[in-house]
């Protein structure tokens, strides 16, 4: 039994919250809206983000984040683009913090372990990722993640605390290739959803997924990663996941834009919140620094940010040579 606060009251804050509850933890979820927390204190349902779904009891809501000042771990299950505000109004200390965002930040490149520790130094930070969509998870359907800290240990520790009969959480140290993992599948799923959205058929989209791999594994390894590991659930099983369902953001955004919808319309504030977006420009950034090529993902990024059509990047990523070796 353990005092966990999540922070985050989207649909997978959410559902973690409802895993967490089931376990018998006593849960806090904060959400930065005082509105939604207050209806999720008075339906006890997330109708906004989670419909369906009867909070247990053992959920308190809240947008105070005070209330996380005594709980032994804190969940962050908000937008990576939010992450450094978010971290910056929680209460000193705030327990051990586990990840549950994927992406890179725009600007820096950072990692998300990387956003907290630049304001929290002595932190304790881990990373939970893996093919866990929010609405199995709340359903309790089998789900299987990694749970990542530089310790071992303490990933053991913090996975046995989050597992359950249908939720199994398997421990690792390589927090490093957990988040990038976690991270640039959304811009393969971007990707693959834009192969699904144009018609390209299943061949195409098994070529983007599994060359769209080859590249995150190269990037990972670059920034010191475990191979391994890009082979495991956060990895492989979540790039799988998401590449493959319309019930992705990041795949629906590539879906959408490959059958004709501007980018412009679909991101921005208030629209279709898609990381992949962001990670794409930010791992970018971050293979010049390393002189990689990451053609699937350059492309992404320059049909995102509208510098070439569609067609464009489908045409030149048909032209490119093929390696060697794959």
């Amino acid at each position: 039994m353990a005092r966990i606060g999540i922070v985050g009251a989207g649909a997978w804050g959410t559902a973690l919250a409802v895993h967490a509850a089931r376990l018998g933890h006593r849960v806090w979820l904060v959400a930065r809206d005082p509105g939604l927390a207050a209806r999720i204190r008075e339906e006890r349902e997330n109708a906004r983000y989670l419909p369906g779904v009867p909070l247990p009891d053992a959920i308190a809501a809240s947008s105070d984040p005070a209330v996380l000042a005594e709980v032994e771990l804190a969940l962050l299950a908000v937008p990576t683009q939010a992450l450094r505000a978010v971290v910056g109004a929680l209460p000193h200390p705030a327990g051990t913090l586990l990840l549950c965002c994927k992406g890179l930040e725009l600007g820096t490149g950072s990692r998300p372990s990387e956003v907290v520790r630049s304001l929290r130094p002595a932190a304790e930070v881990g990373a939970l990722s893996g093919p866990s969509f929010a609405a199995e998870v709340a359903r309790g359907l089998p789900t299987a993640v990694s749970v990542a800290f530089p310790d071992r240990a303490r990933a053991r520790e913090v996975a046995r605390l989050l597992a359950g009969p249908t939720f199994r959480a398997y421990p690792t140290d390589d927090l490093l290739g957990v988040e990038l993992g976690g991270a640039m599948k959304n811009v393969v799923a971007i990707a693959a959803g834009i192969v699904m959205g144009k018609n390209l058929g299943e061949n195409a989209r098994a070529a983007v997924i599994t060359r769209g791999l080859a590249e995150i594994a190269r990037l990972a390894e670059a920034l010191g990663a475990r191979r391994a590991t890009l082979m495991g659930l956060s990895g492989l099983g979540d790039l799988v996941l998401t590449a493959t369902s319309l019930t992705s953001r990041n795949t629906s955004l590539g879906w959408a834009i490959g059958r004709g919808r501007p980018p412009d319309e679909l991101l921005g504030a208030g629209k279709l919140l898609a990381e992949g977006a962001f990670t794409a420009e930010a791992a970018c950034v971050l293979a010049a620094r390393l002189g990689l090529e990451l053609p699937i993902t350059d492309a992404v990024r320059k049909v995102v940010r509208g510098e070439t059509s569609v067609d464009a990047a489908i045409a030149a990523l048909l032209a490119r040579p093929a390696p060697e070796r794959e």
